[in-house]
């Protein structure tokens, strides 16, 4: 049989673990391979006869929050298998004559081209723009044609000023996207032009968080990519290269060690500034998100350059955090005092504020090899499948409301409100990653559905009122990025169509004169006048990949994933090895014993799972629950 090389980003080691982390590099053109579901899932019962689904409209979720019945519906079981067959909602399902089936079944290679160059005609008008019209500020306001830069006349508005730091942020961001698309020429002169005009000595406070994914990720991964003896994007070195990208990195990371000192718990503050350090009135409060993500950056460069302090700090870090977890649940909250360790907002869930430490736990085993990010990762997701998880317990058999996850209290473990928020999209990514494949697409298919609708993710969807709770989209990447995971775990058509249709949705709805723009109101499709820099580092990006068949990510032997703000980095032995000793003495952060038998019991290591023969050409969501599903956000 013939193994198609997987993708940046579904590279998983299998080491030890065996079938545990399921991707393999290759995968045949069908659906034909193994992957482990390995959890044994909480079993939530939500399952309803047809006359119930058709009695609340599709929105039992809404019913159930109104009635306040939290908990019963997450213990208690009604039996669904009474139903006759001939009227069970199951049996709608008909292959030969749904619209779904139709519309989804295929995508001829002809319309591939034409989406791929789509894409990368999306690229270019964004990032032409901002060198002509914004560089060398941080960001390009496409609708007046300008740079944008820190709010220095407003200081408390984070807004900008966590992100914007007066060092050339876009074209920075952006600068392995031009590989991917295969233009070494531009690759070369961006490269040269951050040597040349970019300097970190700068009176910039700046978020810690961001300047490591956007800014430190970017220059380690430009670094690699350009020192690779492979090539994989061809010899894109040039003569008198002198490592000045990982020498940025380096200085950049020294800055803002100083987040991490005079802090009780060893979690960072928030925010540095990039002169003087951490400002004397910065509040001692984080998001597990921002404090808990900075290993795999923070790691790369450790190990480039032999120094363990910016891989300790990081990962002191997260366990700091993993120590503060409830011991009922398991959960995390997503606001914490890096003072005193309390939590300032008990509230879990897998969105804003918490996305990326799961993310990391995960991409760090596979980077580092470090038996205990897996450990740590394993147990977050069982407690995330046992809390957070609501809806039947199949994804694509059964009865009852599709699996949804949700807000909920970390120590009780009880719904806190009725909202999602988009940057939950990335989770059906990582659940791939993971080898949950079933899980993924139902998930992706429930963001995607919202999208059908508005043609956008508003940045909160109120689940049990069918509307956005906030409106506005600022080109976030999460729905693209697990689209085009889906896509190379599956090789389903689907998650093209899925590609093209939000291609389709930026270029009537974002698209204005000098780029795209982030649309302020998803229903009206009013436009405020920023493009932030992931748009081309990330949304551009997977996008361009889920059409290019042939990209060299595709094709290389080496194996690539991707850092949380798409900046591709290779699985290296080098970055398994260590030129120091072990980071912490037992004593001071070892897992603790009671994890490491809680771990003998929450996941089955040695179930691998075959996806059925049957579902290797039909769609990865039966049509039946794709639609339940877009009934359940409004569409019809």
């Amino acid at each position: 049989m013939q193994w198609r090389s997987l993708v940046v980003g579904l590279v998983v080691l299998r080491l030890s673990l065996g079938c545990v982390l399921w991707l393999a590099f290759g995968l045949g053109p069908s659906w034909g391979f193994n992957f482990p579901l390995g959890f044994n899932l909480h079993k939530l019962d939500l399952l309803f006869r047809e006359e119930k689904v058709e009695e609340s409209g599709g929105n039992s979720w809404s019913r159930r929050i109104h009635n306040h019945k939290y908990e019963e519906a997450a213990t208690t079981c009604e039996k669904a298998g009474e139903e006759s067959p001939t009227r069970s909602y199951l049996n709608l399902y008909d292959g030969n004559k749904d619209e779904y089936v139709r519309r989804y079944r295929s995508f001829p290679d002809t319309l591939k081209a034409k989406m791929k160059g789509m894409a990368k005609e999306m690229f270019y008008f964004g990032y032409d723009n901002y060198m002509k019209h914004a560089f060398p500020e941080d960001e390009l306001n496409p609708i007046d044609c300008e740079g944008r830069g820190p709010d220095v006349l407003n200081p408390s508005n984070i807004n900008i000023n966590d992100v914007l730091g007066n060092y050339s942020l876009t074209l920075i961001d952006t600068l392995d996207t031009l590989l991917v698309l295969g233009n070494v020429t531009e690759f070369k002169r961006a490269v040269k032009l951050v040597i040349d005009t970019v300097s970190f000595d700068k009176d910039s406070t700046v978020q810690v968080f961001e300047a490591n994914i956007r800014i430190l990720g970017s220059l380690i991964s430009a670094h690699i990519l350009l020192t690779d003896p492979k090539h994989p994007f061809g010899k894109v070195g040039y003569e008198g290269y002198d490592n000045e990208l990982l020498h940025l990195a380096h200085d950049l990371a020294v800055r803002l060690l100083p987040a991490f000192e005079n802090t009780s718990t060893g979690i960072p503050y928030p925010r540095v500034n990039l002169k003087t350090g951490v400002p004397p009135d910065s509040i001692n409060e984080t998001c597990t998100a921002g404090a808990g993500s900075l290993l795999v950056e923070f790691g790369i460069l450790s190990r480039l350059i032999g120094d363990s302090t910016f891989e300790w700090v990081a990962r002191r870090a997260v366990r700091a955090l993993w120590n503060l977890r409830s011991n009922e649940t398991g959960l995390l909250g997503n606001v914490v005092n890096i003072q005193t360790g309390q939590w300032v907002s008990k509230q879990s869930g897998l969105g804003a504020g918490m996305d990326s430490f799961y993310e990391y736990l995960l991409k760090s085993y596979i980077l580092f090899g470090e038996k205990e990010d897996y450990r740590m990762f394993q147990a977050a997701y069982e407690s995330i499948q046992s809390h957070l998880r609501r809806g039947r317990e199949s994804c694509n058999e059964g009865e009852g409301d599709p699996p949804l996850y949700v807000n909920v209290n970390m120590f009780s473990g009880e719904i806190m409100n009725t909202w999602i928020d988009s940057l939950q999209a990335f989770f059906p990514g990582l659940q791939v990653l993971n080898g949950d494949v079933d899980n993924a697409i139902c998930l992706h298919a429930f963001y995607y559905a919202i999208w059908k609708r508005f043609g956008a993710l508003p940045e909160r969807y109120n689940w049990q009122l069918q509307a956005p709770d906030v409106l506005f989209y600022p080109l976030r990447p999460e729905l693209v990025e697990s689209t085009y995971l889906l896509y190379q775990a599956t090789k389903n058509p689907f998650y093209l169509h899925v590609g093209m249709d939000i291609l389709q949705s930026l270029e009537k709805n974002a698209k204005v004169r000098c780029g795209y723009a982030t649309l302020h109101h998803v229903v009206d499709k009013s436009k405020e006048d920023r493009m932030e820099s992931f748009f081309l580092s990330e949304t551009c990006k997977y996008l361009y990949l889920l059409f290019d068949e042939d990209n060299p990510l595709h094709k290389s032997d080496n194996k690539y994933i991707f850092t949380t703000e798409g900046h591709v980095v290779p699985t290296d032995k080098r970055f398994r090895e260590k030129q120091w000793t072990d980071l912490f003495p037992c004593e001071e952060g070892a897992l603790a014993e009671r994890d490491l038998k809680e771990n003998q019991h929450t996941s089955n290591i040695s179930n691998c799972n075959r996806i059925p023969e049957e579902r290797r050409y039909a769609l990865p969501l039966k049509s039946v629950y794709m639609r339940q599903i877009d009934h359940m956000v409004g569409l019809f």
